[in-house]
């Protein structure tokens, strides 16, 4: 059976793509760490839609992760034609004190894991000479950002990723996309344990930010920039010289997370 994985597909964004591919008669195979948000949205969206979905309860963060997602896939004999990797959390703060623990185990899951479902799925891709692959990267990943300095890193690291294999797989028939929301409404604050560093005027919705990737898989573009004042933001956060935009966060963000040093 053909179908649509989407990791961290529990909330925000991830199920926000759930709901529009089920609406346009994707199976799904839909993977986060919560059962019951699983559970509840893979049976609303069979009654809803006629469609096939499949949860696995797994994080996506520990080691072997990746072949246990395999294994459970191989041995329903799903076909998956389109990888959304979606899981990922970010943290806010001065990096010294930050929990050095949890700054790995971010990598581990913006990172590593996505590298590894990426490797495991897009060979049998390659084999079927079709296929798409969502990388979910961030607005942030354009600069380095001072007090949020692992969580840009790893959205760098995935636009970078991304856009190369993106030119790899071009003439093979494998559409890949770098995905860069920026604030956007979900639970991502909350779901990282930190608290918004910066308000934000005019976030997008999980929406807006699936409608963009959609047009944009319909065209040739890698990497793409969900909205109007992020594509200013992140052309500005490439092009400026990083001294001058990270000490420009610096100034912005080392009041809450330095006090007046």
């Amino acid at each position: 059976m053909k179908v649509t994985l989407i990791t961290g597909a529990s909330s925000g964004i991830g199920e926000t793509f759930a709901r529009r591919l089920a609406a346009e008669g994707h199976d799904l195979v839909l993977v986060a760490r919560s059962e019951k948000a699983l559970h509840e949205l893979c049976d609303e969206l069979m009654l809803k839609h006629k469609i096939t979905a499949h949860y696995v309860v797994l994080d996506l963060g520990t080691p072997g992760s990746d072949a246990e997602l395999w294994a459970e896939t191989e041995k329903h004999g799903f076909e998956v034609d389109w990888l959304i990797n979606n899981a990922g959390f970010g943290s806010v703060g001065d990096f010294a004190v930050l929990d050095g623990e949890r700054e790995l185990a971010m990598i581990d899951l913006n990172v590593r894991s996505l590298v590894a479902l990426t490797h495991r799925y897009l060979g049998p891709m390659r084999d079927r000479g079709r296929g798409t692959i969502i990388n979910v990267s961030s607005a942030a990943g354009f600069q380095p950002i001072p007090f949020m300095a692992t969580y840009a890193a790893t959205k760098a690291f995935v636009s970078s990723f991304s856009e190369a294999i993106a030119e790899e797989n071009r003439p093979l028939g494998i559409r890949i996309l770098a995905l860069c929301p920026g604030s956007t409404k979900t639970n991502f604050f909350a779901a990282s344990n930190i608290d918004r560093p910066i308000e934000v005027k005019g976030q997008q919705t999980a929406e807006d930010v699936v409608e963009t990737a959609l047009k944009a898989l319909k065209g040739s573009r890698a990497k793409v920039v969900s909205g109007l004042a992020n594509k200013v933001g992140a052309f500005l956060g490439g092009h400026a010289p990083h001294v001058l935009s990270s000490r420009a966060m610096a100034r912005a963000l080392r009041p809450k997370y330095q006090g007046n040093k």
